[in-house]
């Protein structure tokens, strides 16, 4: 098996644990939808390292999966886990360096990140627009009043269009 097969299997393991707020959907209908359009990408940028792209697809929400509140653990627990599926201690820095970039669109322009950086985020922030994950938050919140509802779908959206999709691929 492929260290990223493992390392997919792990994740949605994790992430069907009923702990998880979103375990009934968040493989099947985000993860899944953002490695697709990854991929997709990876064939439009031939110099994007496309497993590495992979890993960080699967692993850029982790830590929220395994409900880690911690970011000064995010790193040691990624660490942790590809390191025991036998990833490569060079790949697994580059991994973890990416995923920092990838979680920081409000602080850093994106533009200027790395290819897979760019790949994942963009991919990422289009599946909000092509799966039912708007949808899936409605239904996880039902407290929330309609115009909460879409006032927080607006602003999310607002953020990826603006903030994360930086290649012209998903805005076209």
């Amino acid at each position: 098996m492929k260290l990223t097969e493992e390392l997919k299997s792990r994740v949605i393991k994790a992430s069907a644990n009923p702990s998880f707020i979103h375990h009934k959907w968040y493989a099947k209908y985000h993860l899944d939808i953002v490695e697709k359009i990854s991929l997709e990408l990876c064939e439009a940028y031939p110099e994007a390292d496309c497993d590495l792209v992979v890993a960080i697809v699967w692993l850029h929400d982790y830590p929220k999966i395994i409900g880690l509140k911690d970011n000064k653990e995010v790193a040691r627990l990624i660490r942790d886990l590809m390191t025991d599926i036998g990833f490569e201690d060079q790949f697994i820095q580059k991994a973890i360096d990416y995923i920092e970039i990838f979680e920081k669109p409000l602080s850093i322009d994106l533009n200027t990140a790395p290819i897979e950086v760019k790949i994942t985020s963009s991919a990422d922030a289009a599946s909000h627009f092509v799966g039912p994950f708007h949808r899936l938050y409605w239904y996880e919140n039902p407290q929330k009043s309609m115009e909460e509802l879409l006032a927080d779908n607006m602003w999310k959206l607002k953020h990826d269009w603006t903030k994360k999709i930086v290649l012209p691929e998903i805005k076209k």
